[in-house]
């Protein structure tokens, strides 16, 4: 079987110029991709983190209540402590 060439045509074919446009085109938009979807990504994940940092200096203040029986107010720890040293000075 013998096989035809075809000619090729100007009008079908790129040039050097226009291919490394295209490639800068292509970089450019996946650059910008990318950096919108890692913005995305670290803004999530920074508010889970501040979330729960919150929430966790919360518990300790006492503001919010004990999760699943783990209490780990801080504050009466430090009332009674600071109350019994007051005391011992005002004595």
């Amino acid at each position: 079987m013998a096989h035809r060439m075809t000619q090729l045509k100007p009008e079908h074919c790129y040039t050097k110029a226009e291919v490394d446009r295209l490639i800068e085109e292509a970089i450019d938009e996946a650059m910008r991709k990318h950096n919108r979807n890692a913005s995305l990504i670290s803004m999530t994940l920074g508010l889970i983190c501040l979330a729960l940092f919150v929430d966790g200096l919360l518990r300790i203040l006492g503001v919010i209540p004990p999760f699943m029986n783990l209490d780990v107010n801080v504050v009466d720890g430090i009332i009674d402590k600071v109350e019994s040293e007051v005391l011992k000075i005002l004595r």
